[in-house]
C-alpha cells in the first residue's frame, strides 16, 4: 500500500522541472535545450494518443478504408444482401400464400369450411391504409409514372402522336434479334431484344433520366423522359450507367444489358415506348 509519504514523493518528482540540453557533437555547442516536468510529458504523450485514436476512428468511419477491415461488407455486398432479403421476403410471402391455399383444398376435401380470413388484422399496418392496384404488364411503375408524375395527357388522338414522334430520329437502343414482339392485347407493352453479352444499351433520343432503380420483376431499370411527352423504359440490365437527373444524348451508353429480375427468362433487354399513357409499337420507328 503506497503511504502518504511515497505519495508526496511521485507528486514532487512528476512536477519537478527537468531540461534536455542537445549539444553540438564536434564542437560541444548548446544546440538547443527545452525544460519540461515528467507530468507535461505524460500529458504530451497522452494528447498525441487520443489524437490519433480520434484520426484512426474518423478514417474509418467516413472513408472507403472501412471496406478493407477484415469481415466488413463491401457496397456490393451490402447491395446483393438487400436484394436477397427483399427475395426471401416474397418467397416468404409466396410460400404463405401457397399453404393457406393446400390447407383450404384439404378442408374442402374433407367437408370442413375454410376459416375466413379477411377480417385477420394485420400487424405491420392498418387496413384502412392498404390501397391494391392490378399491373397487367411487368412493370410496376410503368402507368402510375406516366400518367401522374410527368402529368402525361391521354386526349391525344394515335394520329397526333404519330405525327408528333415522326419527325424523330431515333437511335436503336441495342442490335440484336426480337425475340418476343409487341403485343399489347397480352400485356406485352415493348418488345424483347437478344444481343450479345455485355452489350452496351443506348438511349433513343436525347433525354432526362427520370429513374434508375431495381424492381422484383424487371430487375435494373432506367426510365427516360423525351420530347413530344415520350418515355422510353429500358428493363433487366445488370448495369446502370446513368442515374436520375442525368441528361443523355441519342446513342449515348445508359446501361449494360443483362438478366435481372423475376420475369426474365435469358440475357436480353426489354425496351418500351410510352406517349401520353399509351404504350407504342418500338417496331414502328426503330430498326434493331
Amino acid at each position: 500500500m503506497i503511504t502518504e509519504n511515497q505519495k508526496k514523493r511521485l507528486r514532487y518528482k512528476m512536477k519537478n522541472p527537468l531540461r534536455m540540453v542537445i549539444f553540438n557533437d564536434q564542437n560541444l555547442h548548446t544546440v538547443g535545450q527545452f525544460r519540461f516536468t515528467p507530468q507535461s510529458l505524460f500529458m504530451l504523450i497522452a494528447s498525441v494518443v487520443i489524437l490519433l485514436i480520434v484520426a484512426v476512428i474518423l478514417l474509418i468511419a467516413f472513408t472507403p478504408l472501412r471496406e478493407y477491415i477484415p469481415g466488413y461488407p463491401t457496397g456490393e455486398m451490402r447491395q446483393t444482401i438487400v436484394q436477397n432479403a427483399l427475395m426471401v421476403d416474397s418467397l416468404e410471402s409466396e410460400l404463405a400464400v401457397r399453404d393457406r391455399y393446400f390447407r383450404d383444398i384439404r378442408m374442402l376435401l374433407a367437408g370442413e369450411t375454410p376459416p375466413d380470413e379477411t377480417t385477420s388484422p394485420d400487424t405491420i399496418v392498418r387496413l384502412d391504409q392498404i390501397h391494391f392496384k392490378k399491373y397487367d404488364h411487368d412493370s410496376l411503375f410503368q402507368d402510375q409514372l406516366s400518367r401522374e408524375q410527368f402529368n402525361l395527357s391521354l386526349n391525344n388522338q394515335a394520329s397526333d402522336r404519330k405525327r408528333g414522334i415522326s419527325e424523330l430520329l431515333f437511335f436503336p437502343p441495342i442490335n440484336g434479334v426480337i425475340t418476343n414482339h409487341f403485343d399489347a392485347a397480352s400485356g406485352h407493352f415493348g418488345v424483347d431484344v437478344v444481343a450479345k453479352k455485355n452489350t452496351r444499351i443506348s438511349s433513343v433520343l436525347d433525354g432526362t433520366v427520370v429513374f434508375t432503380g431495381w424492381t422484383m420483376q424487371t430487375g435494373y431499370v432506367i426510365e427516360i423522359q423525351h420530347e413530344h411527352n415520350l418515355v422510353t423504359f429500358y428493363k433487366h440490365n445488370s448495369e446502370l450507367l446513368k442515374k436520375a437527373g442525368d441528361k443523355v444524348k441519342a446513342g449515348e451508353a445508359i446501361a449494360i444489358m443483362g438478366n435481372t429480375g423475376m420475369e426474365t427468362t435469358g440475357p436480353h433487354l426489354h425496351f418500351e415506348m410510352w406517349q401520353s399513357g399509351v404504350p407504342l409499337n418500338p417496331e414502328d420507328y426503330i430498326n434493331f
